[in-house]
């Protein structure tokens, strides 16, 4: 009864402070403060204290605002465009034309960004225009980005994986090899929507295409390889075993400074403003997993967790029954906390359960992280929405009419990534 008293208490504190606009980070230390006042006998400013730095006092921490500082330099270049004029020549005879260019543009981004909100603003603010100018239907242009733009999340190096792999103490290195073949089947799905979409509306499809010969396709992928050579650097010496996450991290702030200097965006008001971006961003989720971290140690105090472990346990769910109803409370969740925060404030919490379950942390890390795909493009708090209203000024709920296909798409690759797991697990383990 204590226990069903203390959820409920803290489901109401939460959903409160939240409603009033309360940060997150100030809301879950609210809630652990809750937590021991009320139903522990534990000093709250001591294990504040302590939490505090052990969170924050953490060495593969310090990949997180390298691989943001990269994303935020690379944002400032010309790397988008390059992208478009690079990738359209190859997909423009395809069903879909060059609406394609935002499923695989996404994803090369996504691998040299780490954020989907960058992903999303990068990409957009130049295929867009590019779709909209050659006869392209919103619904599917539009659509299409909202849904790639997720990429970001999930492809490495992300840093929303950064985050669980701190949280639920796995390696990073083997978080990041998981997500590149789910990536890989998101994209897929993508471009066979696109296809097919445009099959079945003809008459929403423009036929005209570029005439471009082989000479000068091949001359414009050479635009294509400094994102390759980037993407080498990182993915490529981690596989490999050259470089952990953190000396990769470097590796990719070293890459994306060659680029912006090369490509000439590179000057002190861009370096300052890129530097500014990821210490605000860095500082914002560190604040988060501080809070995190508190509240997750003030439940265990309460025993709350384990409990809630056991009560899970004696319903006797099977791996499937308890994926299908963790799937169904992220979705809920995820339409009122961004991905960071869902993924700080779930992890610790459900980890007890989710080991006694026999489920893989590594493959739950990436079913997780697909699930807050899906968060980005559900409202009320869809970030990948906010970044598409702000480029194309359209309704929100236009703007959700547009990505609804592409929600369920995600929900797509999570069964099938639930009913092959080797889709996430077989890199890893070829390590």
């Amino acid at each position: 009864m204590a226990d069903m008293t203390q959820a409920v208490m803290l489901f109401v504190a939460l959903l409160l402070f939240l409603g009033l606009g309360v940060w997150v980070a100030l809301v879950l230390i609210a809630c652990g403060v809750l937590s021991l006042v009320f139903f522990a006998d534990a000093p709250a400013g001591i294990i504040f204290a302590t939490k505090a730095w052990d969170s924050s006092a953490s060495w593969s921490l310090t990949a997180l605002p390298l691989f943001i500082w990269m994303g935020e330099i690379l944002y400032r270049t010309r790397l988008a465009e390059d992208m478009f004029k690079g990738l359209g020549p190859w997909v423009q005879r395809l069903p879909g034309g060059l609406v394609h260019v935002n499923t695989f543009g996404c994803g090369v981004f996504a691998a040299v960004s780490g954020s989907s909100a960058a992903t999303t603003a990068t990409i957009g603010r130049i295929s867009l225009p590019e779709l909209k100018s050659r006869g392209y239907d919103d619904s599917i242009s539009i659509g299409s980005l909202a849904g790639a733009g997720t990429l970001g999340l999930l492809i490495p190096p992300s840093i929303v994986m950064i985050v669980y792999a701190v949280a639920a103490q796995v390696s990073i290195i083997r978080l990041f090899v998981a997500g590149i073949m789910p990536g890989l089947l998101i994209m897929l799905l993508f471009s066979g929507y696109i296809a097919i979409w445009s099959l079945l509306h003809p008459n929403r499809s423009p036929k005209q295409a570029e005439q471009i010969s082989l000479k000068e396709k091949l001359a414009r992928l050479r635009l294509l390889l400094p994102v390759v050579l980037l993407i080498i650097a990182i993915i490529g010496s981690i596989y490999a075993g050259i470089a952990t996450a953190t000396e990769a991290a470097v590796l990719g702030v070293i890459g994306s400074l060659v680029i912006a200097a090369l490509g000439g965006s590179l000057n002190w008001e861009t370096l300052s403003k890129s530097l500014m971006g990821a210490v605000r961003t860095s500082c914002m989720i560190s604040f988060i997993l501080i809070g995190a971290s508190y509240l997750t140690s003030a439940m265990s105090f309460t025993g709350l967790p384990a409990n809630l472990a056991a009560w899970i346990g004696s319903i006797g769910l099977s791996q499937y029954g308890l994926i299908f109803v963790l799937t169904i409370f992220f979705i809920l969740l995820g339409a009122f906390l961004d991905g960071i925060s869902l993924v700080v404030l779930t992890t610790s919490i459900l980890m007890p359960t989710v080991l006694a379950a026999g489920i893989d942390p590594i493959w739950f890390g990436v079913y997780l992280i697909l699930t807050v795909e899906m968060a980005q493009i559900t409202p009320p708090i869809g970030f990948n929405l906010f970044v598409l209203q702000s480029i194309t000024g359209k309704n929100l709920f236009e703007l959700i009419r547009y990505a609804f296909p592409f929600f369920l798409l995600l929900v797509v690759a999570t069964a099938l990534v639930t009913m092959f797991p080797e889709i996430v697990l077989f890199l890893p383990k070829a390590m």
